[in-house]
């Protein structure tokens, strides 16, 4: 994985290839954590910090990218950006966790469905990012989806809201954060390591910790924590940096649509008849959006090839 971004804010290739890969393993991450539903949810993110941090540090080894992350450690406003992200991340972690846990899978896939939405508000009001209409009519079409699924919930949506703005505030912050992705992550990991070990050292001394218990099927999935978390969201990170917020928006959706097929057909979480509707919308809006994201890219690099007489 490279370092290296486009400078300015357009789509590019390997970005959305990235991205969907990042967007299909976050898809099956809830087949992860349900097996982990029986271990506190802040034990299970002190695990995912403390075992990402050797893969980050690692692929940093690999790229040679240590003296940007020796730089970003002495920026008073790197650490401090990236202290922020990392509690953002670490807060939708939390919450992440406790739904899949809990039984409200539904209602996690429900808050990424709305994430979008709000990371084209973030994009068109901080980045002025442009839409075509046809753009405007599939977010459209997906606002309505999510109306009606907010709708049939029958109640403020807790864990779906606080999915969406931590995560769209993470996504947002991490596009701006003047760091490569994968240093970022690494830093953030770095920030929340020393809070992980001292919370697990405390539950180890309490008698409260599942890890090193006898179970070696826990301590197995505790430790994969890390790489279920590490790899995925640093290749999310370098598709982030070559994809426009709002494209990234859009493809949110598939997340989410993986996490809404796991609840119902494996959780066995109910499913209603406004779903029947609400579901074939999102999917028809990530259509549109997608189809219609191809063919300006298509018109720009035609116009690029008359431009340079190529």
């Amino acid at each position: 994985m490279s370092d290296v971004a486009p400078p300015t804010n357009e789509d590019s290739l390997p970005g959305f290839v990235f991205a969907l890969t990042a967007y299909v393993l976050w898809g099956f991450l809830p087949l992860y954590m349900k097996a982990l539903a029986h271990v506190p949810p802040v034990e299970v993110i002190a695990h995912r910090v403390l075992w990402s941090l050797p893969i980050a540090l690692t692929v940093i080894l690999w790229l040679r990218r240590t003296g940007d992350l020796r730089v970003a450690l002495r920026t008073p406003r790197m650490l401090g950006m990236a202290a922020v992200t990392a509690a953002l991340i670490s807060v939708n972690w939390g919450i992440y966790v406790w739904a899949i846990g809990a039984g409200y899978a539904l209602e996690a896939a429900l808050g990424y469905y709305i994430n979008p939405l709000f990371s084209v508000l973030l994009g068109r009001v901080l980045l002025n990012e442009q839409l075509t209409r046809t753009q405007w009519a599939a977010i459209a079409l997906a606002g309505a989806a999510v109306a009606l699924l907010t709708i049939e919930a029958g109640r403020l949506p807790v864990v779906a809201l606080g999915l969406t703005v931590t995560w769209g505030a993470y996504a947002y912050l991490k596009k701006s954060l003047p760091i490569g992705p994968n240093q970022g992550f690494t830093l953030e990991v770095m920030l929340l390591a020393p809070l992980a070990l001292g919370y697990l050292v405390w539950a180890q001394a309490q008698g409260q910790a599942h890890f090193l218990q006898g179970v070696g099927r826990d301590d197995l999935l505790l430790v994969g924590t890390g790489v279920v978390t590490a790899v995925p969201l640093m290749i999310y990170a370098n598709g982030a940096k070559r994809l426009r917020l709002s494209t990234i928006a859009m493809m949110q959706y598939i997340a989410p649509t993986m996490i809404f097929l796991t609840a119902v057909f494996v959780f066995g979480e109910p499913f209603g008849q406004v779903r029947l509707i609400a579901f074939p919308m999102i999917w028809a809006a990530l259509v549109i959006y997608t189809v219609s994201m191809l063919r300006q890219r298509r018109r720009v690099q035609s116009s690029s090839v008359i431009q340079t007489g190529t």
